[in-house]
Formats: C-alpha cells, structure tokens, sequence
C-alpha cells in the first residue's frame, strides 16, 4: 500500500487537538460491527478466515483512530480504542483479536519520539494500512525468546527463519518483526506482508480463536532494508504501557464475546427455547429460572464493560503523562499494570462462568451445532490461555504483600 508523502509534527503533544473526528467515525461503528456479524457463527464452524471482515475495518477508516489528528489520524482516546475492540469483539471476535499488534503499533508511533522510521510508519497508518506481525518462535526454552536473525547483504539485510503466533498479518499490509540484527542485538523490522520471501501460513490449530490467522511465518531470502530496521528497546515507560495495552486488548475482545453471550442467550430463549417438562410456565421466556440465568449474564457483561472502560481511563492517563513528560508518569505506568493485571483476573473468570452458564437458558437443543454456542468458551478459554493467570496473581500478592515491582516493570505481559 502506498504511503502519502506528508509532514509529520515532532510530537503528538503538538499534534493534539480538542477538536477530534473520533466521534463521528465512530458513529458508523454499530452498523459495520453488524455487517461483519453477518454469518460469523456459521464462518467459524466451516474455519472460514474473516477476510472480508478485514477489509471492511481497512475501507471503515478506523484503523486510524489512535492516530493524531495532525498526523492524519483520528485522534481517539484509549477508552474510544477498547470500545471499538469490544463491540466488534462481539460481532466477530477474530478480527478484533487479529487487531491487537495494529493498535500497540499505533500505540508506539503516537508515545515515541519521532524518527524517519517511526515517520514511515505513521504515513503508512494514516494511509488506512494494517499492521500484524510476530515474536514468538517455536523450539525455544522459554516464549520471548528470540533467535531469528538478520544477515548482512550489502547497504540492507536478508532474512531466513520461522515465526509463530503471527496473529492477524494475513489480513494485514505490513508485518513487524521482533528479530536480532547481524550482531545479535534485538531489533524491529517492519515489512511489506507481500513482499517475494514472506509466506503468511495457516497452520493455527488451536481449539478457539480458530481464524484470528496466528499461524506461522516463514521467511525465505526475505529482503529487508536498512531503513526498515529500528533498534528494540525494552522496559521503557512505552513498552511498558503498551505491555499492558496489549493485555487489555485481549480483555476487550473478551468483554465482546461476553456481549455476544447474552445476545445468543436472549434470542435462543424468545426463538428457540422452550420450558422444562416440569415448568409452570407457558414459554421459556416466562420461565423464572431462564430469566434468572438471563439476567446473571447481562449483569456479568455489565460489569465486565465497567472494568474494561475503568482500565481504559487508567491507560489514558498514563499515556498523557508518558507524552508530557510528567514526573509522575512512572508511578502511573506501575499502576496500569497493576489495573491491568487484576481487571484480567476478575474478567477471566467472570467471562468464563457466562459461556457456561449459557447452556442454563435452554436444554439439550442448545448444544446443536447449528448454534455453536460452545465457541464462546473456547475463544474465552483460548484468549485467557495466553498468559498464565495463576503467575500473575502472584505477582500481584507479591507486590501487595511485599511491593516487588520486579515483574510488572518489565514491559512484557502487565
């Protein structure tokens, strides 16, 4: 995709604006989140990747919507961000995880200090592209580990190698890297997703989030130019902020797929259900039982919508006091970790008991497949697998306890 030849301010400070065309794009939101809702059950029963969700998103504009104004974006807050990721997590929960390096990529461009290769990438999101990428790779000792390694050709690079979890970079028009450069040092490098050398694979077999495309990459004498290489900077106040960026993108989808619960659970009791044999009442929508399960749900979505939404506040404020330079940004970062940490130990399991306790609002029929109502949890079950729960909880009755920080200032996964 082409990237519009324009100038950029020097910061996002400068580039602020009270006046922001957030809103109004945003107000088309519902109706695109219905267009792309549009046979998502039935497309995850046959496997069908969302590609004509994606493109919808592209051509919707709303890839921009952390962007500055100034730089051609939108200029949305985080709390703008999150709703987006959850109200199309509840039309199709795929796509919405499969933006979640765009939007920590946009995160980074609008907090970091400007540069020719940040400047490129800032044209490219201003100009509607998407962004996926990957880190992690198979056959290590521990997740994070990094071996996949650029070689010297001539002024630029090759690249051999294998990436895995690549998670939405078939829908996307450039890939970032976390790669070593021909010293070992960690590096970024961000590329064309069609460029000669690059296969996108789709080889995810998980049992949940099943076309969210987080295969594998393979790299084959994949050119990589020099001005496409960034150094990777870890636990900075950035990366820390979009550490938890990243985590409450995974809870927003969740907080979409708990929407999408009690939506099936109202429409499968007022279309399909029907009373117990032993009921009193006349129709399953009358039956005090169902309307008690019902009811737990939209309070279960409730509250998760409020912690997400709080979360989202906490990231806000954190992020203006990243770009002013405040004095007390580091103890606002600490704290979006910490917010961050707990919000997904209460959703998790929350969201959980909800894809559950669906299969309360009617009987044996609702588990035909013809609904695939048990795809809830296992997208539920699949986005809370990503980080172990139990460490973190930990690491929170530590720092409760005891005030170590060691965990949560390293940038990764609070």
């Amino acid at each position: 995709m082409p990237a519009t030849e324009s100038s950029v301010p020097t910061s996002a400070v400068e580039a602020a604006s009270p006046a922001t065309p957030a809103q109004p794009a945003l107000a088309g939101l519902r109706e695109l989140a219905q267009a792309i809702a549009q046979g998502a059950a039935a497309r995850e029963v046959r496997r069908e990747l969302p590609f004509d969700a994606a493109t919808r998103f592209r051509e919707s504009g709303l890839g921009r919507l952390r962007l500055p104004v100034a730089w051609g974006g939108l200029g949305g807050s985080l709390v703008d961000v999150f709703e987006l990721v959850a109200t199309l997590g509840a039309a199709e929960s795929n796509l919405a995880h499969a933006l979640r390096l765009h939007f920590d990529q946009t995160e980074v461009l609008t907090l970091s200090p400007r540069s020719p290769f940040n400047d490129t990438q800032i044209r490219r999101v201003a100009a509607g592209a998407i962004f996926g990428g990957a880190s992690t790779e198979l056959g290590t000792a521990r997740p994070g580990e990094i071996t996949v390694q650029l070689r010297r050709d001539g002024a630029h690079y090759r690249l051999d190698g294998r990436k895995y979890y690549a998670t939405g970079t078939a829908f996307s028009d450039y890939a970032r890297l976390n790669v070593q450069d021909d010293a070992g040092a960690p590096v970024i490098a961000i590329v064309p997703v069609q460029r000669e050398g690059f296969r996108v694979l789709d080889d995810w077999d998980g049992m949940g989030q099943r076309m969210t495309a987080s295969g594998g990459l393979v790299f084959e004498n994949l050119l990589v130019q020099a001005g496409e290489v960034s150094p990777r900077v870890l636990g900075s106040l950035v990366g820390r902020h979009t550490g938890a960026l990243r985590q409450l993108h995974l809870v927003a989808v969740a907080a979409g797929i708990v929407r999408n619960i009690v939506s099936d659970a109202k429409h499968y009791v007022i279309h399909h259900g029907r009373p117990a044999l032993h009921s009193p009442a006349p129709s399953a929508r009358e039956d005090a039982f169902i309307q008690q399960v019902v009811g737990e749900l939209a309070a279960h979505s409730h509250a998760i919508d409020a912690l997400v939404r709080e979360n989202a506040r906490v990231l806000d404020r954190q992020a203006n006091a990243i770009l002013a330079g405040d004095a007390n940004a580091e103890a606002l970062v600490l704290e979006g970790a910490l917010a961050t940490a707990r919000t997904q130990l209460v959703v998790s399991q929350l969201a959980l008991q909800a894809a559950e306790r669906l299969f309360e609002a009617g009987g044996a029929s609702a588990t035909a497949r013809t609904h695939n109502f048990d795809r809830h949890w296992r997208n539920l079950r699949t986005i809370f697998s990503h980080n172990p729960l139990t460490h973190k909880a930990r690491v929170l009755g530590d720092y409760d306890l005891n005030g170590v920080t060691t965990h949560l200032t390293e940038g990764r996964v609070f």
